[in-house]
This record gives C-alpha cells, sequence and structure tokens, in this order.
C-alpha cells in the first residue's frame, strides 16, 4: 500500500510513514498513557519495541507505521514476524490518540499493517487483547475487521482478565 494513499473520512490530511525517528518514542509513550487502557508496564513495553527498533533496525523484527493529522501523531502500530514461524506476524500495538478515535484511523492503520505485513511474506496476522469489560471495542474493531477469535486464555493476565487472540489470514 503506498504510503501516500488517500486518508479515510474523517481523517483527511492525515500522512502514513513507516521511519522511526527518536522523538517517536515519547510520542509512542504519550499516545500509549493517553488511551486510559494500559499498565505502566505495559506502556513501558510498548517503548521497549521502540527503542529496540531504533537499536537494531529491521534485525528486532518490530516495524512501525504512524498516522500525522494536522502535524501530529495521532495513532501508531507496531508489528513483525513471529519468532520461529515461517509466515505468522503479530500486530504488537495499535493505539490511536483518544480525540482522533471514531474517524476510521485506526481502520486505516490496521489495514495498512495488513498490506505491509502481506508485502513481508506473511499469511497470518494476530492480534491479542484482555477479555476485560474495557476491552469490548477493541474486540469488536477486531471482528469488524474481519479477524476471528482464534483463542481465549482464561486468567492470562490475572485472575478474571483472560486473553483473546484474532487472527485474520492475508496474503
Amino acid at each position: 500500500m503506498e504510503m501516500n494513499d488517500p486518508a479515510p473520512a474523517g481523517a483527511k490530511d492525515t500522512v502514513y510513514r513507516e521511519e522511526l525517528t527518536h522523538g517517536d518514542i515519547a510520542v509512542i509513550e504519550d499516545i500509549v498513557r493517553s488511551t486510559g487502557f494500559f499498565s505502566d508496564e505495559e506502556t513501558g513495553i510498548a517503548v521497549e519495541l521502540a527503542e529496540e527498533r531504533m537499536v537494531r533496525g529491521d534485525k528486532s523484527g518490530y516495524f512501525f507505521i504512524f498516522a500525522e493529522t494536522g502535524g501530529e501523531v495521532a495513532g501508531y502500530a507496531c508489528y513483525g514476524p513471529i519468532p520461529g514461524t515461517v509466515s505468522s506476524f503479530d500486530l504488537y500495538w495499535i493505539a490511536v490518540r483518544p480525540g482522533r478515535q471514531g474517524n476510521g484511523l485506526g481502520s486505516e492503520l490496521l489495514s495498512r499493517v495488513e498490506g505491509l505485513a502481506a508485502a513481508m511474506g506473511c499469511t497470518r496476522l494476530y492480534a491479542d487483547t484482555s477479555t476485560r469489560e474495557q476491552y469490548g471495542p477493541t474486540r469488536a474493531f477486531y471482528l469488524r475487521s474481519a479477524y476471528r477469535e482464534a483463542a481465549v486464555l482464561e486468567d492470562f493476565y490475572a485472575p478474571g482478565d483472560g486473553k483473546v487472540i484474532y487472527e485474520k489470514i492475508i496474503g
């Protein structure tokens, strides 16, 4: 997918880029925190993936796409091949600033991740989320995006907080 393709409805003037800059590390932390969904530990993991990418480049296995609207990073996604597999990829993170949600930006980021991953040889893309009620809209997002619920791991994150794994065949 071309990075200068038209933006989704409601997000005109959005520019997409794949290059991670040092300044993006703080932006990633800010976006993840701003959603109100993630713990300090989870936010730290999002930052670690970006730092690993800065140090190791493509060898890190972490790839990014950023959506910039009005000169501000409005959302981002991080994805990459799953070690030990031939063509399976993980969607590690997808997050959109709360004030920018609801206009198709998350769907556009996901669509672009799918295209970029397919170009890298991906045939199956996996996304994980929590079973907590707070994550109901996230689960609905994956189902609307043609992902299927592949597995539920009860009490994965904590008692009463399971993990749902979604899968989409792409490529």
